[in-house]
């Protein structure tokens, strides 16, 4: 699953199912005109440790996320 942020759609949150627990993953895309790539910001196990991630590395919070395909 896979969620942008609904302003700029570089902030991306995935989550993962790994042996038997969710992991979430934010990262911060580039654009392509910059080459493009990913770099990821940091991985967490709890949603409330995503708003505390979320809060430290970027200007938007989980109201701000929205689920793309």
């Amino acid at each position: 699953m896979v969620w942008r942020c609904g302003c700029c759609g570089r902030f991306e949150v995935t989550v993962e199912l790994v042996r038997g627990r969710h992991r979430y993953r934010l990262v911060h895309r580039y654009p392509a005109r910059f080459g493009g790539g990913k770099n990821v910001l940091g991985e967490v196990g709890t949603v409330a440790e995503l708003a505390d991630l979320l809060r430290r590395f970027t200007t938007i919070d989980l109201a701000d996320l929205r689920e793309a395909g």
